[in-house]
């Protein structure tokens, strides 16, 4: 057992708000002093560039280390991986630390058994930011504890001793991890050490190979797909294809006599089916007889009729000097749709309840919640639900939602077995939590000498985070917006003199919620192709024009770096040439400055990408591989919403509900070349894996409207 010397520890004002634990009517208490505007703005701000700290257990090393008796080391990682290298990267921060190389040591996910749980979610690009230096601080004091062993076992002061290559050595003596640490059964754990250095970084910058490389590239099963249980049977689960239908009554006299069929489960809020087989049950849940109470038939128009700025609840995000009024006031309106996830593996869960413990197999992004909610639903204390991680076959906010695990649970204590139930494609994209639709109005004013007077965003969205069960309860009252919604919304061109950001929230009839970059794609492509647009009218370059309007203050020297390589790197220009057109933007995510500046034709009213320059400030690069890898798939996910994705609503249904349909990007629409250039803004790493998806709608626009003469006005972008 680990013994934790006594220390005094400080404790962030973040930390202290969660620790504290107000409660709702604290909350709302509060809420109602701060409901004045300006301090909602300030609160607003804060949230908006906040780079969020790990929330978990930072104090023992001994629930995130195993030492094996071959001398390799286990990390148990509370952050899942979903395709953005964060095991990489950790796996570096680690063995930086450890003095141990990287090739013997192996990142797991954490299961919730251990005890190393995360207190939130792997999310808003913060898993390596976040974790910088508790897994540092962990991993050295590891490693101290090791030395204090090994000191003991070779009659030496621990100071005497040497490290290298998880190695100890005093004069001639050698010792491993493993050997230092045989037969030790009770552990001080001392105070952390001073971390190393960034000049004696050994693997911390370096690009390091995937440690996940192997697995994906041989098909191992490490997907919630794959998983599989001793005497493993399939459930399936009856689910409206309308908006907003209720289960009324079910007829399950057919399909409980149908091949392979175990058990009808009726439980409070579903109706399910478990059979022997995937197909079985499949085809004895489409047998099963139910009666909806559906609305009357919704259709697209009425949903843009609803998503217009005006309807809804305003509140004032950012605002400085006075309104926009008089003569020669510029106003342009911009659209994005609803936006499926559509990401490659389907949600699914693989549940054990036996009498006294469950097990929970899944690819997730809230681990934490999702035992919470299992065991609330089967009536079990916490500890007695054991969730296992496992990778995720795409993830991009949408398995922020696991209802699915609570089904797979409730269905396996039915029939006394493990139960794996997986959505289908059609069940996957009509039961998403939908990326909300938009609506835009920018408002701009110059003066004489043609810089900008005034400049206002006013826009409205649908739940982001408000309505997801990772919002504490009362912070949406507390700060009067959708601190997700409003995700790039705040205008960064703070030298005007005269700006503000209106934010306006509307409730959709069916379920939005987190995707990648939350409302930073559709707020970049508003505010930055009306940028675009004011510098035309200025008679200005559109980057001079940017520049001219970016506060000089730390943040907004880091923008204008980024926005001056990326004009230098791409040889930006605003003429067409060889029917080729170039397209600028730039946002900031969470304190990370990104531009883009995208080359592209136009031939029969289709749209060719054929390079994208991306310059990002994410500050120290723990592995410059990875994060440019993580601006590749951000620019490949951004243009393939930018130019094809978009989900209606027909009829009551949300449709298409198949890829095909669903239009994506494919290979032969990706740009020719990606070039990617990161600078080093801050001496700590920043969030990586959003802030590049925000500025390619709105390069890709600007492009568009230099080629064609036509303004881009919504996306998906069509031309003609």
């Amino acid at each position: 057992m680990a013994r934790r010397k006594t220390n005094t520890q400080k404790i962030s004002r973040r930390k202290f708000l969660i620790r504290g634990g107000l409660g709702t009517a604290g909350v709302l208490a509060l809420g109602t002093y701060l409901a004045r505007n300006p301090i909602r703005r300030s609160i607003l701000a804060m949230a908006n560039t906040m780079e969020m700290s790990y929330i978990g257990e930072i104090d023992n090393p001994m629930i995130w280390f195993e030492l094996t008796s071959d001398n390799h080391i286990v990390l148990y990682s509370p952050k899942v991986e979903m395709g953005q290298g964060t095991f990489t990267g950790l796996a570096q921060l680690a063995a930086e630390e450890l003095e141990f190389p990287l090739a013997r040591l192996q990142v797991i996910h954490a299961p919730t058994i251990t005890g190393n749980i995360d207190g939130m979610s792997t999310g808003g690009s913060t898993s390596i930011s976040g974790l910088w230096e508790p897994l540092r601080s962990l991993a050295a004091t590891f490693r101290e504890m090791l030395r204090e062993a090994a000191a003991g076992k070779l009659n030496a002061s621990p100071a005497a001793l040497t490290v290298a290559e998880g190695i100890f050595r005093y004069g001639e003596k050698r010792l491993s991890y493993a050997q230092a640490a045989q037969g030790v059964t009770s552990w001080d754990i001392p105070e952390v050490p001073k971390l190393k250095p960034r000049e004696s970084f050994r693997y911390i910058g370096k690009p390091e190979p995937r440690v996940d490389l192997e697995p994906k590239v041989f098909g191992h099963p490490i997907f919630g797909l794959d998983a599989e249980l001793p005497d493993m049977l399939y459930g399936a689960v009856v689910r409206p294809t309308r908006i907003g239908a209720r289960f009324v009554s079910a007829d399950t006299s057919r399909a409980v006599s149908m091949p392979g069929v175990v058990q009808i489960v009726e439980e409070a809020g579903f109706v399910g089916v478990v059979a022997r087989t995937y197909p079985q049950a499949e085809r004895a849940k489409n047998a099963i007889e139910v009666t909806w109470d559906a609305p009357s038939d919704l259709q697209q128009a009425d949903i843009e009729a609803l998503m217009t700025v005006g309807h809804g609840k305003s509140t004032i995000i950012q605002k400085e000097g006075r309104g926009l009024d008089g003569d020669h006031v510029v106003e342009l309106e911009f659209r994005s749709p609803i936006g499926a996830h559509a990401q490659l593996e389907p949600n699914g869960a693989l549940a054990h309840v036996e009498a006294d413990r469950a097990t929970v197999i899944l690819s997730t992004q809230v681990v934490a919640l999702t035992r919470k909610e299992v065991a609330k639903s089967l009536g079990f204390e916490e500890e007695k639900v054991n969730v296992v991680p496992t990778y995720l076959g795409g993830g991009f906010g949408r398995r922020l939602h696991t209802p699915h695990a609570v089904q797979a649970a409730l269905m396996s204590r039915a029939v006394g077995k493990p139960v794996k139930y997986i959505f289908s494609r059609e069940e996957e994209f009509q039961h998403d939590m939908f990326r909300p639709p938009t609506h835009h109005i920018l408002r701009g004013k110059l003066a004489a000498d043609g810089s900008l007077e005034g400049l206002e965003h006013h826009f409205v969205s649908g739940d982001v985070g408000n309505d997801s069960a990772l919002m504490p309860p009362g912070v949406p009252t507390l700060v009067g917006a959708d601190i997700g919604a409003v995700r790039g919304g705040f205008l960064q061109y703070g030298a005007v003199p005269n700006h503000r950001s209106v934010y306006w929230h509307v409730d959709l009839p069916f379920a939005t919620s987190w995707w990648r970059s939350l409302g930073l794609l559709a707020n970049t492509f508003a505010i930055e192709s009306f940028m675009d647009h004011m510098a035309s009218l200025a008679g200005q370059d559109a980057a001079g024009f940017r520049l001219r309007h970016i506060p000089d203050d730390p943040a907004g020297r880091r923008l204008k770096a980024v926005i001056r390589k990326a004009v230098e790197t791409s040889r930006y220009t605003e003429e067409v040439r060889d029917g080729r057109a170039m397209g600028l933007a730039a946002s900031v995510d969470v304190g990370t400055p990104c531009a883009q500046v995208v080359e592209l034709s136009v031939t029969d009213g289709e749209i060719r990408l054929h390079k994208v320059t991306c310059v990002l400030d994410p500050g120290l690069a723990v592995n410059p591989d990875q994060v440019k890898a993580q601006c590749e798939g951000a620019i490949h996910m951004g243009l393939s919403a930018a130019l094809f994705e978009e989900m209606k609503v027909v009829d009551g249904q949300l449709t298409p509900s198949m890829y095909g349909p669903y239009r994506m990007g494919l290979m032969k629409d990706a740009p020719r070349e990606i070039e990617v250039v990161l600078l080093q803004g801050k001496d700590t790493p920043g969030p990586v894996g959003e802030p590049p998806l925000g500025p390619v709608g709105a390069a890709i626009a600007n492009a568009v409207t230099r080629a064609t003469g036509q303004r881009p006005d919504r996306m998906p972008i069509r031309v003609g």
